[in-house]
């Protein structure tokens, strides 16, 4: 493909773990003819990584959503069994259908919350 601007149509847009167990998201571009992957940048780090900290709220949602689905893409979701922790009538967390694995967001947020207060000096 030649350098500068050119027209592209986005031809599927993948967000995965499979390169590493590691958050990434890809779009996949057609230039009429000719197309090219675009993104694989870490997005976001497990805690299975030593050096893994929860900067991204959005991160950590769709990587634990892929993880409790046991997928390795968003479009893989469809389908999938899961287990739902359901309190008056909402679903307040989500589970992996055969471990005991389960991703509560509203837990796992007011700890990023009171993290993030901490390391700005406010507690």
């Amino acid at each position: 493909m030649r350098d500068g601007i050119q027209n592209a149509i986005i031809e599927s847009a993948v967000l995965t773990r499979a390169d590493h167990n590691l958050l990434s998201a890809w779009l996949h571009i057609d230039y009429g003819g000719s197309g090219q992957g675009f993104g694989g940048y870490s997005l976001y780090i497990p805690k299975s990584f030593t050096h893994h900290t929860l900067e991204s709220v959005a991160g950590h949602f769709i990587f634990r959503v892929l993880e409790i689905a046991d997928v390795e893409e968003w479009s893989k979701l469809k389908g999938k069994t899961i287990r739902a922790h359901v309190e008056n009538g909402l679903v307040e967390g989500i589970g992996h259908i055969v471990r005991d694995d389960w991703f509560f967001p509203a837990d796992d947020f007011k700890r990023f919350a009171d993290a993030e207060d901490v390391s700005a000096g406010k507690k």
